[in-house]
């Protein structure tokens, strides 16, 4: 997990036999592409709704570390983020592309398994890989994928949405991806301070997995539909839910009550917080990547929601503006603050 051996290098290939090689296997699924990979440019027939884009960057170093994250995992979840995002928007993702920057260091085979990942995220969400480019880079590995999905303008939701005694919900369980942070970045401690001793990552299998390969809610929608429910507000938890709880907040200038025994954190999660001295509640705050969705709906809509295994009711929104409170479990509230993912905040 913590080396590459490979050792075919890029300049054997050149940048477009290289694009050749890593889209070779690349085939087009849906009707609605019309010309994938192969041209100036693809060519889509998106006539069916409203179109949604969406942009996210991965920067080596800084939104991963290739040391502890294998390259096929890297590339999955390089997909997976941006569909997180369409889906977050109440819409059904179609398309991608994607480009990379990327140093000499780095071998064909590399990434030929950071492709292979890719393409495992395209046909697990079904959606075409449509274009992209490829560049040289002086600092290790960079990936931009931009992502295009469709919906019924009816259908799209905004993050301002939200009005006084709308519930807050979120479709899963939180924290689980930070801790599995936590368990990776100990064992890169200890490899390097012993490269002869090899990761253990036994027992921590679920929290690992939701760090190195999550997944986006696409079932979200379609659950949702299926109890005849409208959300009022969305967004996917990619920066911790104090973040995307404020977010929500901001866009729809209301206030909110979130209860701190009410967020879903999974016992395995538990487990590594009380192994690492950590409040799985600040995991679930802060610690971001979960990718599961927060959205809103009305509070007519609770006996709908009521005991569902896979919605959970974690708060209310309130009509007075900027104020975001935390219920702790004594009921005393404090300030609800966003502590988790700030892509600028370590520069200085």
């Amino acid at each position: 997990m913590f080396e590459n051996k490979e050792t075919t290098k890029l300049s054997s290939y050149g940048e477009f036999g290289l694009i050749d090689l890593l889209t070779k296997n690349v085939k087009p699924r849906r009707s609605s592409t019309l010309k994938g990979i192969g041209d100036d440019a693809a060519v889509l027939d998106l006539t069916a709704g409203k179109t949604v884009v969406t942009t996210d960057m991965l920067v080596e170093g800084v939104h991963f570390d290739i040391m502890f994250t294998p390259l096929k995992h890297l590339g999955y979840k390089s997909i997976v983020v941006n569909l997180s995002d369409v889906f977050a928007m109440n819409a059904m993702p179609s398309q991608v592309t994607v480009s990379i920057a990327v140093s000499s260091r780095y071998t064909v085979d590399a990434l030929e398994e950071l492709y292979a990942g890719m393409l495992m995220a395209c046909e697990q969400y079904n959606v075409d890989l449509v274009g992209g480019d490829t560049t040289s880079s002086m600092s290790g590995l960079m990936i931009s994928v931009t992502a295009i999905g469709m919906a019924a303008e009816k259908d799209i939701v905004y993050r301002n949405g939200a009005k006084n005694r709308h519930l807050l919900c979120v479709s899963g369980d939180l924290g689980g991806a930070y801790m599995g942070l936590q368990v990776l970045e100990r064992e890169k401690a200890v490899f390097k301070e012993n490269p002869e001793i090899q990761p253990d990552l036994s027992g921590y299998d679920y929290v690992v997995e939701r760090q190195l390969k999550p997944e986006a809610r696409k079932d979200v929608a379609e659950m949702l539909k299926d109890l005849q429910i409208q959300p009022t507000a969305m967004i996917d938890v990619s920066d911790g839910l104090a973040s995307e709880v404020i977010h929500i907040c901001k866009q729809s200038k209301v206030g909110c009550k979130l209860f701190e025994e009410r967020i879903p954190v999974d016992h395995n999660t538990n487990k590594a917080c009380e192994e690492f001295n950590l409040n799985p509640s600040s995991a679930a705050l802060n610690g971001g990547e979960d990718y599961e969705l927060l959205f809103t709906v009305k509070p007519e809509d609770y006996e709908k929601i009521k005991g569902h295994t896979e919605i959970y009711p974690i708060g209310h929104i309130t009509d007075v503006e900027g104020r975001y409170e935390l219920i702790p479990p004594n009921g005393e509230s404090v300030e609800l603050t966003a502590q988790g993912w700030n892509a600028f905040g370590n520069q200085e």
